[in-house]
């Protein structure tokens, strides 16, 4: 019996944990941030993957049944290689999730006009993921994306409380609601950006919702692992959690504690 991984590009995955700590906390689990290679958003496909596959193949190593890739940019562009591809050659019997399928199969149950926006990196809107994917369960609703690509930069650089975020953030909200004024549901598409959730709700029609995805990525591996007992048996339930990250651990911990509510200590590793 082993830990269940999580793995995000950086700090963002933090808020997912904090979710799953939250709604299944008995589990053991191991946090890897690649911070060194941090932000994925902008960078290529080939190279997305390529980070992913190896954080992946780490976190194998360590024994984890199960990983959950806690960044958008990765599942949107290494997730599907990865489990149609990889795993059977790196991971028999073991599952890599993503967070992008749990959001859009209840982003519906949300919205009354069938307008929703998606605020995410310029990676994860090139993609199209999160177009294709709802269109599969509400073919009825619109989706209109709008990338932030200072978001990220924003908040790893802790500018995230201070007035100069009101201007990006207004800035992509007011690009975002051009689009359809009726835009009635927007989801913060990146686990970084729930600290930015108070300044983004300011620029929202009254009546909007504003969803964050870590309730509901907590929530589906709950129903997950109570369908899957095969894969549920493999996991170490002490309640430890570990923390890695791949640049420097004191500069993950002390922003850790914005992202994960509380102070904890990192371990470095180095990804090959």
């Amino acid at each position: 019996m082993h830990p269940i991984g999580v793995f995000d590009s950086g700090y963002g995955g933090l808020t997912v944990l904090k979710e799953l700590v939250g709604r299944l906390p008995r589990y053991d689990y191991i946090y890897l941030g690649d911070n060194a290679r941090a932000p994925y958003g902008n960078r290529s496909f080939e190279t997305v993957y390529q980070y992913t596959l190896q954080s992946v193949e780490w976190l194998f190593r360590q024994g984890c049944p199960l990983i959950i890739l806690a960044c958008n940019t990765a599942s949107a562009k290494a997730l599907r290689t990865i489990q149609q591809t990889d795993l059977p050659r790196i991971g028999p019997g073991k599952r890599v999730l993503g967070v992008i399928r749990p959001t859009t199969e209840v982003i519906g149950n949300f919205t009354r006009s069938g307008n929703v926006g998606i605020l995410a990196t310029r990676g994860t809107v090139v993609s199209g993921s999160y177009p294709i994917e709802i269109a599969k369960f509400y073919p009825q609703i619109h989706v209109y994306q709008q990338a932030c690509p200072l978001w990220v930069p924003l908040i790893e650089n802790n500018e995230q409380d201070k007035p100069g975020a009101d201007y990006f953030v207004k800035e992509y909200m007011d690009e975002l609601m051009r689009q359809n004024p009726r835009i009635d549901t927007v989801l913060l598409a990146c686990t970084h950006y729930p600290l930015l959730q108070d300044k983004i709700a300011r620029c929202l029609p009254a009546g909007s919702r504003l969803i964050s995805q870590g309730e509901i990525v907590a929530a589906s591996l709950a129903d997950y692992l109570q369908r899957h007992p095969e894969i549920e048996a493999q996991c170490s339930r002490h309640g430890e959690r570990r923390f890695y990250t791949t640049d420097s651990t004191e500069d993950f911990d002390n922003h850790a504690r914005i992202f994960y509510g509380h102070a904890l200590r990192s371990s470095h590793v180095l990804l090959n």
